[in-house]
């Protein structure tokens, strides 16, 4: 069961999310990850297309779209609980529940609800 505090952090992430441009959600991954790993969490072949889209020059595709958008919604859960640097490495670390992928691997493999639920077992202390 959610608390009331997860639920807030929870919503404002999907504020966060919604109000972003894709650009700007692209130049954070980028500056929190690397243009190699954004590249890869879109599902592109491309690292310079990373760089496009930061600059606003074009747009990814919607499957990337999804994929960018959702890895941020939920890096911003986990850091409005935890802080920037405990957020990235849940990102990018194995986890027992996603069967030892890491929850960037989870979303290029567009297993969203999976990441989420993980998301929140890890803000319970459920893992």
């Amino acid at each position: 069961m959610q608390t009331q505090r997860e639920t807030t952090a929870e919503a404002r992430a999907l504020r966060d999310q919604t109000e972003q441009s894709i650009a700007g959600i692209a130049r954070f991954l980028q500056d929190t990850f690397s243009q190699r790993v954004v590249a890869y969490i879109a599902g592109i072949e491309d690292p310079k297309q990373v760089g496009k889209w930061c600059r606003e020059q074009n747009a990814p595709r919607f499957d990337s779209e999804m994929r960018l958008r959702t890895a941020y919604q939920i890096f911003k859960f986990i850091e409005s609980a935890e802080n920037l640097h405990t957020a990235r490495a849940w990102m990018i670390g194995m986890n027992p529940q996603l069967d030892d992928d890491s929850p960037l691997e989870a979303i290029a493999g567009e297993r969203y609800k999976e990441v989420m639920t993980a998301a929140r077992a890890y803000l319970q202390g459920d893992l």
